[in-house]
């Protein structure tokens, strides 16, 4: 017994070493090619500014791009025959949904999506679901509820459909899922923000460009774990069906697809939960409901409007993840139990549908149609007085500590400030020289190479200096974000109680869109580039806890009870077995942090982060398809490299992961 517990360990032990000796090689070859680069880059390119003759000006081409797509959208055969009729169609199916959920009233809805919960999940979370839509209209929000819901049922669909062909493809040929990886990847790394301008200039600013971008946003996870599941089907069961005579069709209807049925319910509840917080993002370019009602408290920083949409907002993302993972959950569930309920299968979804229209009726033929306005509660005006408390009391002026403004004003100047300069100081030669030392230390070659080209991409695009800034604050982000989190999830993987307290904190701040982060840190911080990382670190600070807990958690008994006969502390377990063991955890957290820490911080450029943000913003506000798609271009790039420097290798290559983590 002894000896088979200690033979983990060792052999782990050996893995360990063997990867230290192929860094420590890598290291040193690096060291090599640096020691004969440096002095030729250094004597070619003395100023280390990026070299104006390897910079391409991309405004001429664009500017006509853009100006012929602004003259011909309403006369081309392109707009008219194609594009056109794919307008009027999202049009037609969001009205067309917006019309059901409003002609089957307030208490149809409640209705029927809580015995929709109660058929996927259960009582309990048919009763978080009537809980949740009572809350929405409480706060006046009944209809903007229901428009932002109308606008995710299509949008979703439409990405469920699309990435469920991509995924059908790159799981069942080999040369379309290498195709579509780096496709998939790029998506996948390209902030939200970055959508919007494209299919804003070419349908126009409404509700077909809000599904569009909402579209495109959240397809990759369903075409990725579709691709997933599909590739990882027990072959032994496919050898089984295929034995039998069955064709390639029969087999993926009867045997692929019902074993990648878990996969394919976690590719939806995350396209659900992007497309959520793409809607709000998408309100930008015209896509109406909460979204919209946020914006227009962001722009007159109006915490109690915010708040009063931002609600709304999370309680439906929480109730949709809820349902959408307890659906997957039950896929497990022994048929004996479902045989000896009543209202399985066909028969008890017949009674939701006859109790929901039912209840529609009576509400119709009631004059109850609409949310009673005496069931509202205005909390816009408490909201905002506790925010002009908070302001006077903790912006500025607090004894010893000072205030939360005197907090941002240091952490630029002694932070952000420092790392900006830094970089910029740096010759664009040597960035390039570190980013492929990192990306190669933890990765192959192919790596290094995507993350130099990415890299080297920013500056041919002209915008060295503003994407060090916006990398700057990536990065002050991304450490206080790793800090924290990894001290938090270290301390929730010790212990059991401290993780259920903060489960329903997590959740909320996880399902939480964007947007909504940023209307407390301006109010309490001010315009400026402090904030927008204040709300990167509290949006990615979630999924960091959350990744690191689960690492630690699954570390290998065995080795944890060698380490504990040795003799070993709680503190050299932790340092010495548990971290190192959790090294690839550890990495996806890092990971995961760097990816949704850029999507706030592109974001921040609406309270003042300026750099790669402000383009984006300024292209969208002014048509300006020149300086928005090379401010988006050059996003992806940088996403693309801090992708390729913090994921190691063997997890791209083992599967799909999502934005959201965890």
């Amino acid at each position: 017994m002894a000896t088979a517990t200690a033979s983990g360990p060792m052999r782990l032990t050996g893995i360990g070493t063997l990867l230290r000796h192929r860094a420590v090689g890598k290291l040193v070859l690096l060291a090599v090619a640096a020691a004969v680069l440096v002095p030729i880059a250094n004597a070619r390119w003395a100023s280390g500014a990026w070299p104006d003759a390897l910079t391409v000006d991309l405004t001429s081409p664009l500017g006509r791009a853009s100006d012929w797509i602004i003259d011909n959208r309403d006369s081309h055969w392109l707009f008219t025959y194609f594009l056109g009729h794919i307008s009027n169609a999202i049009v037609i199916s969001v009205r067309a949904v917006y019309l059901v959920l409003l002609a089957g009233g307030w208490a149809g809805v409640v209705a029927g999506a809580a015995l929709v919960a109660w058929r996927v999940a259960g009582v309990r979370l048919a009763v978080l679901t009537v809980a949740s839509f009572g809350v929405c209209g409480l706060l006046g929000m009944w209809v903007p509820t229901m428009q932002t819901l109308a606008l995710m049922v299509v949008a979703v669909i439409a990405a469920v459909v699309l990435g469920m062909l991509m995924g059908l493809a790159a799981g069942l040929s080999d040369r379309i899922f290498r195709v579509l990886r780096p496709v998939l990847d790029t998506m996948q790394v390209l902030p939200a923000f970055s959508y919007l301008l494209p299919v804003a200039l070419i349908f126009g600013v409404g509700v077909p460009a809000a599904v569009l971008a909402t579209v495109v946003y959240a397809a990759p996870p369903m075409a990725r774990l579709t691709a997933l599941g599909l590739r990882g089907a027990d072959s032994g069961v496919l050898e089984a069906v295929t034995s039998l005579g069955t064709t390639a069709r029969q087999r993926l209807f009867s045997a692929r697809l019902p074993l990648a049925r878990k996969e394919l319910l976690l590719g939806l509840n995350q396209t659900i939960m992007m497309a959520l917080s793409m809607a709000v993002i998408a309100s930008m370019i015209g896509g109406a409901g909460l979204g919209d009602r946020v914006y227009q408290a962001l722009g007159t920083v109006d915490v109690g409007a915010a708040l009063a949409a931002g609600i709304p907002i999370v309680l439906l993302a929480v109730v949709l993840d809820r349902v959408t993972g307890a659906a997957g959950e039950r896929l497990g569930a022994d048929a004996q139990g479902e045989a000896l309920s009543p209202l399985r299968g066909r028969r008890g979804w017949s009674v939701a549908a006859v109790v929901t229209v039912a209840v529609a009726l009576v509400a119709r033929f009631a004059g109850r149609l609409e949310w009673p306005t005496s069931w509202t509660v205005d909390i816009v005006e408490p909201v905002n007085t506790a925010k002009d408390w908070m302001v006077d009391h903790l912006y500025t002026g607090v004894p010893v500590v000072g205030g939360t403004a005197d907090w941002a004003a240091h952490f630029t100047t002694w932070v952000l400030d420092p790392v900006r300069d830094g970089l910029q100081d740096l010759p664009w030669w040597s960035v390039l020289l570190v980013v492929a030392a990192l990306a190669w230390t933890i990765g192959t070659w192919q790596t290094a190479l995507t993350a130099v080209l990415a890299m080297a991409g920013i500056g041919v695009l002209g915008v060295w200096d503003k994407s060090l800034d916006t990398l700057a604050q990536v990065l002050a982000a991304v450490a206080v974000t790793v800090v924290l989190g990894f001290a938090i999830g270290i301390a929730t993987a010790r212990s059991t109680r401290l993780e259920r307290l903060l489960r329903p904190v997590l959740d909320v701040f996880q399902t939480m869109p964007q947007f909504v982060y940023l209307i407390p840190v301006v109010a309490l911080f001010g315009i400026g580039r402090a904030p927008a990382v204040a709300a990167a670190v509290i949006y990615a600070l979630p999924a960091v806890i959350r990744i690191t807990t689960q690492g630690l958690r699954q570390v290998d008994g065995a080795a944890m009870e060698a380490s504990r006969s040795l003799g070993a502390t709680s503190w050299q377990q932790l340092r010495q077995v548990q971290l190192p063991l959790a090294r690839p955890a550890l990495l996806l957290a890092l990971n995961q942090a760097v990816v949704l820490v850029l999507a706030v911080v592109v974001i921040g450029a609406l309270v003042g982060g300026g750099a790669l943000g402000y383009d984006v913003v300024f292209g969208i506000a002014q048509g300006d398809l020149a300086t928005g798609m090379v401010g988006g271009v050059a996003i992806v790039c940088l996403g693309l490299m801090l992708d390729r420097v913090t994921q190691p290798t063997t997890r791209r290559d083992h599967g799909a992961g999502t934005k959201k983590g965890a």
